[in-house]
This record gives structure tokens, C-alpha cells and sequence, in this order.
């Protein structure tokens, strides 16, 4: 048996477990190996919901808030065997951070937890499986832990095994020497190890344990022995299908299936190409193995539209943490031949041009999470992002002119940081209110496996479990700084008014872009824009000076005042575009100006402009007489206050 416990998604089924499951049952052909899913997350919807006053928004908030704590904090007196653990120590830790009702929730479901965990952990020794395996990523740690406990409790013949992102490294060692119901742990990919540990167990070959890299096993004396893990990450042509089984009927059944819909999730590559070359000083997610494979794409794009068609949803969900670029010229016009109304979701870099945005959303990848981080050249160095502030708002501008949708977060608080590198850049947010806004600002965690935690020369010497652990685990301090993936430090960077002046800014963006708009047509001779932001009171400019064309056109890729003088200059010698006479004070007098406007976004000495290309430029056309669609002046209209944004 599989198990995926809380918090995992509602919405989508393991990746990990699907591939698990199909590695299996191609290792063990022909019945040699029965293999049942425990979707654990969604039979906790149906307990809680008919019990309590519980939806959507709570399981939500609990799995989305890793970084807190709270949400393993549920599950802590199941784990530890205790009722109401810590309970005063978790209401004075977290009783101005959450809201009250939020908080109450939290209490109560910490009540009802350990009953939920016996019921589930009893349905699994009912069954007498030979091996029950816990896959735990983020948030799961608690809950699979307890239900562990439990499960060997009511049936000490049964094997279980630990496995996930919870389980790379430091991590998973930690965990074996200190929940000693876990009987194995496997580290790293798991794809080979796990079939290998079965058939070990299977034949009662100890020698065969003994020689799984990465395997955490007890010897005859009872220690925790932990081998290393391999060196080398899996091959691409080893990252199987996921099965994923019964997963879309159980959530069809389940209460979950009334409060959102289900997904498909999906991997094209592991690792990360960039972090090869650079390592973002913040990012801790690729654990072990930050070495970038990728599937071939037919391969890719044919696993993608078979699971489409046997589950019947077009919703798809690729983890990988970054775009493989080769995609853009395979995958990408494969998946747009296909004919299928996709809608994908994939983690991209900042620095990706509108035609190759285009591309994506051509394809049907129409949400990605570009890993912005910030708008600052000088931050974004310091996290080593290979970006510049210029470049992260042309791929807001971009995204919003091709119609695809943002998830991304402003980060502060990086070693090095100051007060200036954030307030040049606050005082121009009223003019990106009709881009796509970051969902939070937020200060930055140490996560385990990242250069500030692995290089406390940068910035980070002082580390110690985040806060939160305390609340959830009764471990030495040694043991839990080896269990645990966030780490606390001393704030560093901007100082607190700073930090304010950030938050209230990136809140007035997000409350003003629902009714802001900025877009620019470009008709050849002249460029209209139209603007509805509330921050300014212009509505409609017409740009018909030939040189105030040429700097708009050249400012659609971030230059400086330099670069922009020296283009311009070359375009009017060559007779190319009648520009007349290009100095200096021209155009710094126009940068002024249009930075006055809103219309240009400046950092680091670059410059670009800011406003998308309107959505039917093509439809439109000038003649004589003025600007016209089908013979109707869209003057008027254009000017008009627009109902939502460019989309």
C-alpha cells in the first residue's frame, strides 16, 4: 500500500506515488505485486468536512502554509501520542500571525487528528499489506510519521517505508534514527531503490538491502544504518509514466471533488539546467540532484495526451522546476498539433521573450511561474538569478500581451540588500498596476540544500531550525537541525519602514489591478495608448513624433540612455526613419517625460516601456480619417474607462 496523507494537493494526485506505482507493477508483472493507492488526503476531507464546519478554504490555507508551520502542527499530538500537544506554546506562537477563526480551526482539527490517524492507520493493518509506503513532501512529514506509528502498532509485521523530498540527504537519515516504527527509508530517486528493497524483502536477502544505495535499514543490533546515496541522478529515459490509478474516481466520490477540480500532473525533466551554472542563493528545491534531464519531447508530449485521454482532463500541472528551452521548438508545437484545449502550468525563466511566451501559450501552456523574486538588477544579483530588473518587467508587459497568467513572489531580505536597492523601485509600482502583481511580499527562509545554508560566508552563519519545529517535534536540538528544511536566522537586509513600504505598495498593486489597464497599438506611422490606471490621469496619447516612435519601438527590450541615443542617432543617419536631430538632452527629456507618464520602467540605468500590445491590434487599421475598426472610430472608445484588464 502507497499512502499519501495531509497536506498534500486536493486537486491532484501523487506524482510520486503514480510512478511508484507503475515502476512496480512493471518490475513484479503478471500479479506478482498488488498495489493499492491510500489517497489519505481526500478520505481526510470526507472525516473532517462531516464532522466539522470545513471546506475548501481550510485544507487550502493548511497546505499552503509549509513556511508556518501550523499545518504539521495539526497532526503533532497524533505523532507524539499525546493529546493536545503544546497547545498553549502553538495559540502564544501563532496568535497574532493567524486569523482567529483560522486559529480555532487549527485547534480544533489539532482535537480531532489522532482519532482520524487510527481510523486510517486501522483500515491499513486491516488489510495486512506486506510493505506500506509514506511518501512525504512539505507538509506531510507529520501526518505520515503518526499514521506510521500506528500502523506498526495494530500490525508489527508490516514493513514500512519512508520516502519524498522529506526524506533527501541529512533528512531521511535523521528521520530513520528517530521514529524507530519507520523500518526503511529511501533516499534520493526511488524509481530503482524501491523495487530493489521489495525484492529484498521479498527473498529475505539482508545482503541485498545492505547494497541499496541511499537505503536507511536497521542492522541485527537495531542501529539506524544509513548507505550513501548514489552520485549519479537517474537518466531521462528512466523517469517512467505515472499510473494513476483510481485517483480521478476517488476524487469524484470524494467531498473534495465538490470544491475544486481535478488536474493532471505531470514531468518533463528533474534538476535545473541554470542551477548547474549558477545556484539561486535562496533555492533549496532540487535536494541532491540539481543535474538537469529531460524526457525526450514526443515521448513527453505522447505520456501527456494519453493521460488526457484515459482520465478525460485537460487541466495539466508539470512540476519540472524549470522550462528545458529545447522544448520551444519540440514539445511546444507538438502540443499545439495535438488539438486537445490544454490548459498547462510550467515553471519558466524570467528572461523569456514575448515570441517564445507566445509559443507557450500557442501550445496551451497559459499559467507559468517565472521566479521573478524582485525588480531590483542589484537584488536579483545578489540571488544570483541571471536576470536584470528590466528584464523581469518586460515578461510581466509580455505575459500580459499574449494572455498568459503569473504566479510569482517579491523576496526581501537577502544579505547585502539596502534600503535604496527597494524604494527606487517602490515609487514606480503605480505604473506596472495593469501587470500581473506578485501574490505576496514576503521575507526570504533559509531552506536546507541552498547556498545560503551550505555557504554561511554569504550571509547566513547563524542558522537554527525554524521556530515552528519546536511545536511539532520532541527531538535534541542536533537531531532536529538534521530533520528539518527551514531554517531561522537574524533578519538581514532591508530595515523594517522598508520592508512596510514594500507590503503597502505590492497590496495598492493588487487591489488597483483588477481596473487598470496600459496598452499601446502600434499603427505604423503612430502609436495610441490607452491607459485607465489610477494612479495617472491621462487616458489616451498619441505618439506621432517619428523619433518618439523609434525610442518606443527600441524600448521594447530594456536599453540605457546611451544605447537609445546611439540607435536612434544610427537609424537617422541611414534615412531609415526621419527622426531629426538625436542628442542627448532629447532623450533624456523624453525618458523624464514618459517615466512621468508611466510608461517606462527604469533600473540599473536600462529603461523599457511598460504598456502591452492591445489584444486585436491586428483587426486594426488607419486611413485618412483617423483610427478605425470596421469603419467605427475606436477613438472614443479607447479612451473610455476599460471594464478588466488586457485579457
Amino acid at each position: 500500500m502507497l499512502v499519501d496523507m495531509p497536506w498534500s494537493s486536493l486537486d491532484a494526485p501523487s506524482l510520486a506515488l503514480g510512478i511508484l506505482k507503475r515502476r512496480i507493477l512493471d518490475v513484479f508483472p503478471d500479479g506478482a505485486a498488488d498495489v493499492e493507492v491510500v489517497h489519505a488526503n481526500l478520505d481526510f476531507a470526507d472525516w473532517v468536512s462531516a464532522r466539522t464546519e470545513y471546506g475548501f478554504e481550510e485544507y487550502e490555507f493548511c497546505a499552503t502554509s509549509y513556511f508556518s508551520g501550523h499545518s504539521e502542527w495539526i497532526f503533532s499530538a497524533a505523532l507524539n501520542g499525546r493529546p493536545r500537544w503544546r497547545v498553549a506554546e502553538f495559540t502564544e506562537h501563532f496568535g497574532d500571525k493567524m486569523a482567529p477563526h483560522m486559529l480555532a480551526k487549527a485547534r480544533e482539527l489539532h482535537e480531532l487528528a489522532p482519532l482520524f490517524v487510527r481510523e486510517t492507520a486501522a483500515k491499513i493493518a486491516a488489510a495486512a499489506p506486506d510493505v506500506v509506503g509514506f511518501t512525504t513532501t512539505f507538509a506531510q512529514n507529520a501526518a505520515a510519521l503518526a499514521a506510521a506509528r500506528v500502523v506498526k502498532e495494530l500490525s508489527p509485521g508490516t514493513m514500512t517505508v519512508f520516502g519524498g523530498a522529506n526524506c533527501d540527504g541529512p533528512q531521511g537519515a535523521a528521520l530513520h534514527r528517530n521514529f524507530p516504527y519507520v523500518d526503511f527509508v529511501v533516499r534520493g530517486e526511488g524509481e530503482l531503490a524501491f523495487p530493489r528493497l521489495l525484492a529484498a524483502l521479498r527473498d529475505g536477502d539482508t545482503d541485498g538491502l545492505a547494497a541499496i544505495p541511499g537505503l536507511c535499514r536497521r542492522d541485527a543490533r537495531g542501529r539506524s544504518v544509513a548507505r550513501p546515496m548514489d552520485a549519479a541522478p537517474l537518466p531521462p529515459g528512466a523517469l517512467v509514466t505515472p499510473d494513476y490509478g483510481d485517483y480521478f474516481e476517488r476524487h469524484a466520490r470524494s467531498t473534495a471533488g465538490g470544491w475544486v477540480e481535478p488536474r493532471l500532473v505531470v514531468e518533463g525533466s528533474r534538476g535545473c539546467w541554470w542551477g548547474e551554472k549558477h545556484h539561486c542563493t535562496f533555492c533549496g528545491l532540487n535536494g541532491s540532484f540539481m543535474e538537469f534531464r529531460s524526457k525526450d519531447p514526443r515521448r513527453f508530449v505522447d505520456e501527456i495526451l494519453a493521460l488526457v485521454e484515459r482520465h478525460r482532463v485537460l487541466d495539466v500541472w508539470v512540476t519540472d522546476n524549470i522550462l528545458d528551452m529545447t522544448y520551444l521548438n519540440s514539445m511546444a508545437p507538438l502540443l499545439e498539433e495535438s488539438g486537445y484545449d490544454l490548459r498547462l502550468c510550467y515553471e519558466i525563466k524570467s528572461n523569456l521573450r514575448r515570441e517564445q511566451l507566445a509559443t507557450l501559450y500557442a501550445a496551451g501552456i497559459s499559467y507559468v511561474q517565472p521566479g521573478v523574486e524582485s525588480l531590483s538588477s542589484r537584488v536579483l544579483k545578489l540571488m544570483d538569478k541571471g536576470v536584470t530588473g528590466c528584464q523581469n518587467v518586460r515578461l510581466l508587459r509580455d505575459a500580459e500581451s499574449v494572455g498568459i497568467n503569473l504566479s510569482w513572489n517579491y523576496l526581501y531580505g537577502f544579505p547585502g540588500e539596502t534600503d535604496e536597492d527597494y524604494d527606487g523601485i517602490v515609487g514606480q509600482l503605480p505604473a506596472l498596476h495593469h501587470i500581473g502583481p506578485p501574490a505576496n511580499s514576503t521575507r526570504l527562509k533559509v531552506e536546507r540544500f541552498s547556498p545560503y545554508f551550505d555557504r554561511p560566508e554569504l550571509g547566513f552563519g547563524d542558522l537554527r531550525p525554524a521556530s515552528h519545529y519546536h511545536h511539532i517535534y520532541d527531538l535534541p536540538p542536533d537531531e532536529l537541525a538534521d530533520l528539518v528544511y527551514i531554517f531561522d536566522s537574524p533578519n538581514q537586509g532591508i530595515a523594517d519602514a522598508c520592508r512596510d513600504r514594500l507590503r503597502t505598495a505590492v497590496a495598492d498593486w493588487t487591489r488597483a489591478y483588477p481596473r487598470s489597464r496600459l496598452t499601446h497599438c502600434d499603427l505604423g506611422t503612430h502609436i495610441v495608448l490607452v491607459d485607465t490606471r489610477p494612479g495617472f490621469s491621462w487616458r489616451l496619447l498619441d505618439l506621432t513624433d517619428p523619433f518618439e516612435v523609434t525610442v518606443f519601438r527600441l524600448l521594447d527590450t530594456p536599453h540605457s540612455a546611451a544605447a537609445l541615443l546611439r540607435k536612434a542617432a544610427a537609424r537617422s543617419a541611414e534615412g531609415r526613419e526621419p527622426v531629426g536631430a538625436v542628442t542627448e538632452e532629447r532623450v533624456a527629456g523624453l525618458l523624464a517625460r514618459w517615466r512621468a507618464l508611466g510608461l517606462v520602467f527604469t533600473d540599473d540605468g536600462q529603461y523599457v516601456q511598460v504598456a502591452p500590445a492591445v489584444a486585436n491590434q491586428d483587426l486594426l487599421r488607419l486611413d485618412g480619417t483617423g483610427l478605425h475598426r470596421d469603419d467605427t472610430s475606436l477613438v472614443p472608445a479607447l479612451a473610455a474607462p476599460a471594464a478588466g484588464n488586457t485579457r
